[in-house]
């Protein structure tokens, strides 16, 4: 390799990466724009269609469309659970949710082989356990509800990474065809392998949005919705918490709502308790079980075990965008190491082709 050419890669490396620099500081609004130009180009394409190729007012009517149907909501939601999140903030810091009185309330339903259960494990009775758990829960929901306001109240930051998400979407619908073949072209593999990985990138990215997502918010709903007819605080927040946790296998919404039929139990609101766990085992257990095929498929479908640690690793390291680029790296890595293990299985004079695309598919 000649002095001029590895200069140019060490040139081509350093650019590249001062670039992605510059946008590490909103990364989740190009990732987004990423995602819905994906889920919604198939309609952008049809409005083209439509408009006799008009690509300029099919990416504006799309964009319009993404703006009514998702952007709008979003901000709906959003502002309701900050005005919850702050309510619940106050209430907790001034006492006015006493959750002593509700632990006396407890500590007199409960049979009394409990407290001296509690006592032959040197709590000295459930006074003490509580002594040890309420300020924990303290903790954590104040840090919560102080999470949802602290995050309104950075109003600008959160509008300046919406204009640019909305700005770039534009683009991506207008010249996103052009775009993606640029990228197979600039990609130094071959032209199966990319292909590959740009469709296992489109596959991944329709399949844990509009499969899990979609799974996700429904469950949410519907444990958020439960939750204020039982007269139970902060339904909107605890619903937002489930349709989080719904989007975790072998965890899921029932984190929250076994907690919830517990607590009805134990004050004493049977009805209200059975309510609950009807609800929660046979409305929101099975959607997961019914929508999840027709949605996700079976083709895009990691195993739970890959889906729960990656989704866990990636909301640690990148917040709630995680749950997508969690499961989207663990896609890919397990794709390219399957074509890997194809290549090194193919005789030396086969050629990378749709042989090995249908093999590795």
């Amino acid at each position: 390799m000649s002095i001029q050419r590895a200069s140019f890669y060490v040139l081509l490396v350093i650019v590249t990466v001062a670039f992605l620099w510059l946008l590490i500081p909103y990364y989740t609004a190009v990732l987004w724009a990423v995602i819905l130009a994906i889920l919604f180009f198939p309609v952008h394409k049809r409005l083209e269609g439509w408009l006799g190729g008009r690509s300029t007012i099919a990416a504006l009517l799309t964009l319009l469309l993404c703006i009514c149907l998702v952007i709008l909501p979003a901000l709906a939601i959003l502002a309701s659970l900050i005005q919850e999140g702050s309510s619940l903030y106050q209430r907790i810091s001034s006492n006015e949710i006493d959750l002593n009185a509700q632990l006396l309330r407890l500590q007199s339903i409960l049979p009394t082989f409990v407290d001296n259960w509690l006592t032959s494990l040197k709590l000295e009775g459930f006074s003490e356990l509580w002594t040890r758990l309420s300020s924990g829960f303290m903790e954590a929901g104040q840090s919560i509800a102080g999470g949802v306001l602290s995050f309104g109240q950075n109003t600008l930051q959160f509008f300046v990474s919406m204009g640019l998400m909305l700005y770039l979407l534009f683009f991506l619908f207008r010249d996103g065809a052009s775009l993606a073949r640029t990228l197979r072209h600039s990609i130094p593999l071959s032209d199966d392998y990319t292909r590959q990985f740009v469709d296992k990138f489109a596959a991944v990215v329709r399949a844990t949005v509009r499969g899990n997502v979609i799974i996700a918010i429904i469950q949410g709903v519907i444990g958020g919705l439960t939750f204020w007819a039982l007269g139970i605080e902060a339904a909107l927040l605890w619903g937002v918490v489930m349709t989080f946790l719904s989007m975790l296998p072998a965890i899921g919404a029932a984190i929250v709502w076994v907690p919830a039929a517990i607590w009805l139990f134990l004050i004493g609101s049977w009805i209200k308790g059975i309510v609950m766990v009807v609800i929660g085992a046979f409305v929101i257990g099975l959607i997961d079980n019914l929508l999840r095929p027709p949605l996700v498929g079976q083709a895009t479908r990691l195993p739970d075990y890959v889906v729960l640690i990656s989704t866990v690793g990636g909301i640690s390291l990148f917040g709630l965008s995680g749950f997508v680029i969690g499961p989207l790296i663990a896609a890919l890595f397990i794709s390219a190491w399957s074509l890997f293990t194809l290549q090194q299985h193919e005789p030396p004079s086969a050629s990378v082709g749709p042989s090995v695309e249908q093999r590795a598919s």
